[in-house]
């Protein structure tokens, strides 16, 4: 199908593809949301509402695959997509954080075992998901906004992109750190292994209770370290998918070819939502409130 001033895509978009991703989204959100109201880890809303947003964006682009001229569709569309997995990353950063005082004593977290004071991990990571977030957002109004034809259509086009590409590269550049500490993390905290079963109590086949809580816990949480290593590298290769497709811009191969939003975004960060649904973060970390409490920091 030739493109025409009236279409926001630049090749015909695949119904087919769209429903595909847009149920396999909805079932993901599905089990996100029944496991956040079974084990009520509050901190867990993020991947909640990063799940929900990629759930609807899917069906709204099967809405907008129908309706190519709807500019209303497409925007939420393109929005959503764009910015769920930067919550997800928001996500990552909280797990991490998390597993990091359930598994370092009090006086082994300092700046040099993760190159940040540890108790500052989440808050600077996170702050910098927001900065991104917020310009990610920025860039996509921008983009979306453009009616295709218009004398000003060009230069808001590549303003929105230049502002989309600072989120991203921000993004990048700290999510590209976050992922060395965190891979780091997995031979530096070999060191805590002994001190750590000297907490653990009431071992049975699935749990244990540690610390002498109510918490029965998964102890293997090596487990939910290596998941978040492996959605980390997920979220890095979308990140770069990103860049490059805001680089090259409307003309460029990733937007004149609809695979590619598929194979780099829908199926890279389908694994992270559905391999923290089955290793859920409450399994194994037994404080997942908005707040740690006192005793825990």
């Amino acid at each position: 199908m030739a493109v025409t001033i009236h279409d926001f895509y630049r090749y015909k978009p695949s119904l087919d593809a769209a429903i595909v991703v847009a149920v396999l989204y909805t079932l993901a959100f599905a089990g996100t949301l029944l496991q956040f109201i079974r084990y009520r880890s509050w901190v867990w809303t993020v991947a909640v509402v990063a799940s929900g947003m990629e759930s609807v964006g899917y069906i709204a682009r099967c809405l907008s695959v129908k309706n190519v001229d709807n500019k209303n569709l497409y925007i939420i569309n393109f929005t959503l997509i764009v910015l769920a997995p930067v919550l997800m990353a928001a996500a990552c950063y909280i797990v991490f954080g998390r597993i990091v005082f359930h598994v370092v004593p009090r006086e082994a977290r300092t700046t040099r075992l993760l190159w940040i004071p540890p108790r500052f991990v989440t808050p600077i990571f996170v702050a910098c998901d927001v900065l991104a977030l917020l310009l990610q957002l920025w860039g996509a109004v921008q983009i979306t906004s453009v009616t295709p034809g218009a004398a000003d259509a060009v230069s808001k086009a590549n303003k929105g992109k230049r502002i989309a590409q600072i989120g991203v590269a921000i993004q990048l550049a700290c999510f590209g750190l976050f992922s060395i500490i965190a891979v780091r993390f997995n031979f530096t905290s070999k060191r805590f292994a002994a001190a750590f079963e000297e907490r653990i109590t009431n071992i049975n086949e699935k749990y244990c209770t540690i610390d002498g809580t109510d918490h029965k816990l998964k102890k293997n949480w090596q487990a939910i370290l290596r998941v978040t290593n492996v959605a980390s590298a997920c979220i890095l290769i979308r990140s770069v998918y990103r860049m490059v497709d805001f680089s090259l811009g409307r003309d460029g191969y990733t937007q004149s070819h609809e695979w590619c939003m598929y194979c780099f975004d829908a199926l890279v960060i389908f694994p992270v939502v559905v391999l923290y649904i089955y290793w859920h973060p409450s399994k194994y970390l037994p404080y997942l409130g908005f707040r740690l409490p006192k005793h825990a920091r």
